[in-house]
């Protein structure tokens, strides 16, 4: 057993589930100070409170994302399946089967033909394949029909502005650092997680993506909660 096998195996305890409840907290917190807040463009905070959403929007997908590797919490898988299905909901009503499925063929046939995150090339139609392999139709009029609702009590612009463009921008935070960074283009020969890591930078790795930019340490590591990656890093430092 190796020495991130061994922290692995330490108990996580409800770690996880404190984590995943302090995101989904400050989601609806911060949604909340952004909709019913007085609009002025001129107000510093108005993209303060954008930025912190986007951020906050990438944390309940990292969240459902630790989901689906069964370590939200290792000791109620219940609770760990439901915790994720409630942040894909809140994350513009994905859908957290689909997503499940998908991922396991990105971490199985990694940067393969069967791989369906990984499509080299430019950027944007890269995205816009990444995309298109999880938007549904279901998905958007449930987007509508939501908004249309919101706006009884909200006003339009808040919504648009605290609610979906803080959800667009997680998607693109989450493709640039969490796919396009760690997987365009060739790896080293011996690579087995065709995959990439950013430098050492805990600080901005939590900031870009939850850690995520370790993402070499993701897929040597699946079975590590975003918060561990860290842990991750500094073993891969060791060894190299």
């Amino acid at each position: 057993m190796n020495n991130i096998e061994k922290e692995m195996n330490k108990s996580l305890g409800n770690t996880g589930i404190l984590w995943a409840l302090l995101i989904i907290g400050c989601w609806f917190l911060n949604l909340y100070i952004g909709i019913t807040l007085e609009l002025s463009f001129s107000n510093p905070w108005v993209y303060v409170l954008i930025l912190l959403q986007t951020h906050l929007y990438t944390g309940l997908f990292i969240t459902s994302h630790d989901s689906i590797h069964g370590v939200v919490s290792t000791q109620y898988p219940k609770i760990n399946d439901a915790l994720g299905k409630f942040c894909t909901i809140l994350f513009a009503f994905n859908q957290y089967g689909k997503l499940k499925t998908k991922h396991h063929m990105h971490h199985n046939h990694v940067n393969t033909e069967n791989d369906p995150d990984v499509h080299q090339g430019n950027f944007f139609i890269w995205w816009f394949k990444f995309m298109w392999q999880y938007v549904t139709w279901q998905q958007v009029l449930a987007m509508a029909i939501t908004y249309n609702m919101l706006k009884l009590w909200f006003p339009m612009w808040n919504l648009i502005l605290m609610w979906e463009l803080p959800a667009i921008l997680s998607t693109l935070q989450l493709f640039y650092f969490g796919t396009y960074l760690p997987h365009r283009g060739t790896h080293e020969e011996g690579n087995v997680q065709q995959s990439r890591s950013q430098s050492k930078n805990h600080v901005w790795a939590f900031i870009s993506c939850y850690f995520f930019g370790y993402h070499y340490e993701h897929h040597a590591y699946p079975y590590l909660p975003w918060w561990k990656l860290p842990l991750a890093k500094e073993k891969t430092l060791e060894t190299h």
